[in-house]
């Protein structure tokens, strides 16, 4: 069984990171945060998506000795300077929410209230970096990205994925159904998560096989 390390404790990427990259190692296997030995997260401080992704991967690396991957993503509303991009998973606030994402959700709701459907438009955009040890002690990393165009509606719908995805129709869906009413297979094949994944995954195997 080949290892990789995803920086998450989230359920719903590990096992989306075990889907793709199963397409092209079958027997990899993708670990979590809980899986291995606790150790300082680091504090997402970079303005971009790319940054923090990178901050992450590479801190996993050093921690854990494993080849790593990490995310940032978030969602970016043109009526909100493309708010709340990274600040996406906190934009509630860091307080004592039991629900994050619903508190994410209806306070956007409250910030788009007045705003027209054709002034809707957004974006989910996903950063994903891969690094891995190098000789010398070193850490080689790369990141790419994934975006998916769409629009915030006006109520949220839906009980799958999570975030922002009761209230996100991405461009191109005829019946409208949000990315919280899409099947897991459907999710996958136009996320922005998805397609930064696809692209990724083929040099997580190539290093993986090589080490």
């Amino acid at each position: 069984m080949t290892q990789v390390f995803l920086a998450s404790r989230n359920d719903k990427k590990l096992a989306e990171m075990q889907r793709i990259l199963a397409e092209h190692m079958p027997d990899v296997e993708v670990l979590g945060i809980d899986d291995v030995t606790p150790y300082d997260e680091p504090t997402e401080t970079e303005p971009t998506f790319e940054g923090n992704a990178l901050i992450k991967a590479r801190v996993a690396v050093e921690a854990t000795g494993l080849p790593a991957l990490a995310d940032d993503s978030g969602l970016c509303v043109e009526a909100l300077n493309g708010m709340p991009g990274v600040l996406s998973a906190r934009w509630s606030g860091t307080g004592g929410s039991v629900d994050r994402d619903r508190a994410n959700n209806e306070l956007l709701l409250a910030q788009l209230t007045d705003v027209p459907d054709e002034r809707r438009g957004a974006h989910f955009t996903c950063a994903v970096a891969f690094a891995y040890p190098a000789g010398s002690g070193g850490v080689v990393s790369t990141v790419v990205l994934g975006t998916m165009p769409g629009r915030v509606i006006h109520e949220m719908r839906g009980d799958g994925g999570f975030g922002y995805d009761v209230l996100f129709v991405a461009e191109g869906q005829p019946d409208g159904r949000t990315s919280a009413e899409l099947s897991v297979a459907e999710k996958d094949a136009i996320s922005h998560r998805g397609r930064a994944l696809r692209e990724i995954a083929p040099l997580v195997a190539d290093v993986l096989t090589g080490l």
